[in-house]
């Protein structure tokens, strides 16, 4: 199991690294255990750089079983878009509404290295979005209408960055 990096650390804001190595013992044993840590957390979706890993991975919770999307590209979004809630494991307590097409296109490579194309609608296109915003180095934040919980937190965490700076 993974911790959980929290924001405002500074790999949540990195643009991460294309995997080319998918089939080592290393990688496939990361896509496992970031498959594990997201559904221990109870997320939808969980990003390798908010396990503090520089790597174009991310795990969905599809169907109940965590699926690996590895070096995802987005390549089409729908017009139609809609507003609605979302969270982050990386914001605890944090909670938003944000406007995302409702349906997307995208290749990424399975587990097994092979190319893979996906359309998603609804909320698991929600979900893939915000995680390869997470691999873009963009937060939801950065993309929300409005805060419904947790504004104060993720000002007074803003504040003490850039107290350190």
């Amino acid at each position: 199991m993974f911790s959980i990096v929290k924001y405002p650390a500074k790999i949540l804001r990195t643009r991460s690294q294309r995997v080319s190595n998918i089939l080592s013992d290393e990688i496939q044993r990361f896509i496992k255990e970031l498959g594990e840590t997201m559904l221990q957390a109870d997320g939808l979706g969980l990003a390798a750089n908010q396990v503090d890993q520089d790597l174009r991975i991310l795990a969905v919770n599809y169907q109940g079983q965590p699926k690996a999307f590895i070096n995802p590209v987005i390549y089409f979004k729908s017009f139609k878009k809609e507003i609605g809630e979302e969270g982050c494991l990386s914001f605890p307590g944090v909670f938003g509404l944000l406007k995302r097409s409702l349906a997307i296109c995208l290749f990424y490579q399975d587990e097994n290295g092979r190319w893979r194309h996906l359309k998603a609608k609804g909320l698991l296109a929600r979900v893939l979005q915000h995680e390869v915003d997470h691999l873009n180095g963009a937060l939801f934040i950065d993309k929300m209408v409005k805060y419904t919980k947790g504004e104060d937190k993720v000002k007074e965490l803003e504040n003490e960055r850039r107290n350190k700076e």
